[in-house]
């Protein structure tokens, strides 16, 4: 990767740190929309969404980006599983958010990046450090302690946890042939047809709210389109500016801003055991991050060592195309 110059780089941390405060403030625009419930808000969010990228695709002229995608239909079914997941991973978000559970949503945006270390041992057989062996032990202590001391399974934090961890590695397979936008906008396309049954469903029977609740509400509804894909693009602009490691950083400050809305705002109950869960998450996280940037440092440093003997050694005329065994002294 080319390194970023200062003011790329600086504009990047500003975009992801933009994108990952209104992930974290999400829970406050929810609420917003009741009476709707989570089902009804989820199906006006896909379509909605859906809406925002065909306009943002239409005034950027990358139509052409979404044909190939159609044609390849293992990168379609890939992106129509990622839909699933996502789907999945926004009603249980919503649903919670909405039955006083915003600390749970958070913890689960906590616990995501155990998750997704535990994916890339079982799905992908990668190998761990020792170290991020040992924050997976906190995650799995904390997890039970949670559902000894709290008296329940954390299942909505499990299951934002593991659903979006499961999104990532299918964007992990996808994310090289196909850009954010497209992407969303195929997801999204996937699951619209459902989507607008549901709510075709909802307005014949009278429970629909889009067209009850007055224009006020119907706009906030439509607005889940702006609110989903807004954070996501703002997202893919940092990621092209900074490196990954910075973006691992910022995207605690999402679950951090939950969790602070849940407990000062919301008023969320926190008793003893889930301060210890969530204590014992956080030890993960340290140790997570120490470890990763222990990592880039010694990469850095081998490459350092790697380069030195090289420079050391081009005392005689620079050949303007060397030949490869020169690197080996």
């Amino acid at each position: 990767m080319t390194t970023p110059s200062p003011s790329a780089a600086r504009q990047g941390v500003l975009l992801g740190a933009t994108a990952y405060l209104l992930w974290g403030a999400m829970p406050l625009f929810f609420p917003l929309l009741e009476p709707a419930g989570a089902f009804e808000i989820i199906a006006h969010r896909i379509v909605w969404s859906l809406v925002f990228c065909v306009v943002l695709l239409v005034a950027t002229r990358t139509t052409s980006q979404v044909a190939p995608v159609l044609r390849d239909r293992r990168l379609l079914g890939r992106l129509a599983v990622g839909a699933v997941l996502v789907a999945v991973n926004w009603t249980v978000y919503v649903w919670g958010v909405l039955h006083g559970h915003v600390l749970d949503a958070a913890l689960g945006y906590f616990i995501n990046p155990l998750v997704t270390i535990g994916l890339a041992v079982v799905v992908l057989r990668e190998r761990l450090r020792p170290a991020q062996w040992v924050a997976l032990g906190f995650g799995g202590v904390a997890v039970v302690v949670l559902t000894v001391g709290v008296g329940t399974f954390p299942w909505i934090a499990m299951s934002v946890a593991v659903s979006f961890g499961l999104y990532a590695l299918v964007k992990n397979r996808t994310g090289a042939h196909v850009a954010a936008l497209p992407a969303l906008a195929v997801e999204t396309g996937v699951l619209a047809p459902l989507a607008l049954a549901f709510l075709a469903v909802l307005a014949a029977t009278g429970s629909g709210t889009f067209t009850t609740e007055g224009v006020g509400h119907a706009l906030l509804l439509a607005s889940c389109g702006v609110v989903t894909g807004l954070p996501l693009l703002l997202f893919g602009a940092a990621a092209r500016r900074v490196p990954l490691r910075v973006v691992g950083m910022l995207q605690y400050l999402a679950p951090v801003l939950q969790f602070l809305v849940g407990l000062l705002v919301l008023h969320e109950p926190m008793p003893t055991a889930r301060w210890v869960g969530f204590a014992l998450v956080w030890v993960a996280l340290v140790i997570l991050t120490a470890d990763a940037l222990r990592a880039v440092q010694g990469a850095r440093l081998a490459r350092r060592t790697t380069v030195g003997p090289e420079a050391a050694g081009t005392s005689r005329p620079a050949h303007p195309n060397p030949p490869e065994g020169d690197s080996h002294g």
